[in-house]
């Protein structure tokens, strides 16, 4: 059955600009007193615990959550500009993104609730870190063909099999995974996947490091080898969580991050052209600009339809298949855009340097979180043309 695919017109309401000035200064004490270094936060991992805290004691993790356990109940608009402020700012948000971003919403819409109230507000205080558990060697993005199992056994189930590209996991407490309970019907190849909160923290768990091409551990193998997991971690329907999973990535996919992590390439861009760009540079820098300008309006336009309880999966999809696109492309417009700058190092070392990293990792940005030929799927079986 096919759907439309549309963006309501939203813009950000009073108390969400209002907050903005708050993070702002935030941050700018954050950077003043050494918390982070912006330029320096963009070349590391981004992990850092202490930071996480200071967050989640601002109220800044799991806003739209309710109080009970640890949320604000603000608004998904607001969580927005904080996303924003701290994407734009390089902020060292890592520890605590993931959790805040989907698997706190997973546990509260899908766990028991003694895990709810034991570990939900450990995500808002900043001390808890999330990894997801996806991908596999022989699978890739087809995340229907996953194979790693969950046995059924007394009092829960045994793991075994291997997830690939987790992102953190070396640093995480908790993943949550999508295993295989039963195998796949002609009927219906998405049967038989299940979710699991699983804890990283304990024998039958092995963490292999997968460096990128920029040197960075931020990739694992996890392997599990009779990992013992209670019932009572199954989060959902056992053999239908690929739903579940589905709208999880609504809220993975939509938001400012799937087009702003190479943005501090545009903003040494603006600073390396100078006051008065020639006729050539000013033109790329507007329709940069004009460019990114309209990716944001897309994403506050989704954020404003979870807000309103819509699950907007196709926009969603959409939001990320051209922010991807966006911010992967980014590097080589700028460099073609500086290409005939003053070549003084004084002028171009910073440029240079953020420039090489960003090509390096620009790769990975269409393949994390679903690739383009599979968010093109999904919008193509959301519009009824496949």
């Amino acid at each position: 059955m096919s759907q439309a695919i549309h963006f309501d017109p939203i813009r950000l309401p009073p108390e969400a600009e209002e907050l903005r000035i708050e993070v702002r200064a935030f941050l700018a004490e954050e950077i003043a007193n050494g918390g982070f270094d912006p330029q320096a936060t963009i070349m590391k991992s981004g992990f850092d615990r202490a930071f996480s805290k200071r967050v989640g004691a601002k109220g800044w993790i799991g806003m739209t959550w309710p109080k009970k356990y640890g949320g604000q109940e603000r608004s998904f608009l607001e969580r927005y500009v904080v996303t924003e402020e701290f994407r734009v700012h390089n902020a060292p948000i890592t520890a605590h993104f993931t959790a805040d971003r989907q698997s706190g919403p997973v546990l509260l819409k899908y766990a028991p609730e003694h895990i709810k109230l034991d570990v939900v507000p450990a995500i808002t205080r900043g001390e808890c870190c999330f990894c997801i558990g996806m991908s596999e060697p022989n699978s890739g993005s087809d995340l229907f063909a996953a194979s790693t199992r969950a046995t059924p056994t007394e009092g829960g189930y045994l793991i075994n099999g291997t997830k690939l590209w987790t992102s953190n996991a070396h640093n995480s407490d908790y993943m949550i995974g999508l295993f295989r309970t039963s195998a796949p019907t002609k009927e219906n190849r998405r049967h038989g996947l299940t979710q699991f909160l699983v804890a990283l923290k304990q024998p039958g768990i092995t963490i292999n490091p997968v460096r990128n091409m920029a040197g960075k551990h931020e990739f694992n193998e996890v392997v599990f080898d009779d990992l013992f997991i209670p019932e009572d971690h199954v989060l959902g329907e056992v053999d239908g969580a690929w739903k579940q999973a589905t709208s999880e990535l609504a809220y993975e996919r939509s938001g400012p991050e799937r087009f702003l992590e190479t943005y501090y390439v545009l903003t040494e861009l603006v600073r390396v052209l100078g006051q008065n760009p020639d006729a050539r540079a000013a033109e790329g820098i507007g329709r940069l600009v004009a460019q990114v300008h309209t990716l944001r309006r897309m994403s506050v336009s989704v954020n404003g339809m979870l807000q309103a309880g819509k699950e907007p999966v196709l926009e969603g999809s959409i939001v990320k298949d051209v922010g991807t696109i966006w911010e992967q492309a980014l590097p080589a417009k700028a460099r073609d855009l500086a290409a005939f700058v003053d070549a003084e190092p004084g002028n171009r070392a910073a440029f240079d340097e953020l420039l090489q990293f960003a090509t390096t990792i620009a790769p990975k940005l269409t393949i994390q979180g679903g690739t383009t030929e599979v968010l093109r799927g999904i919008i193509a079986r959301g519009l009824g043309l496949r």
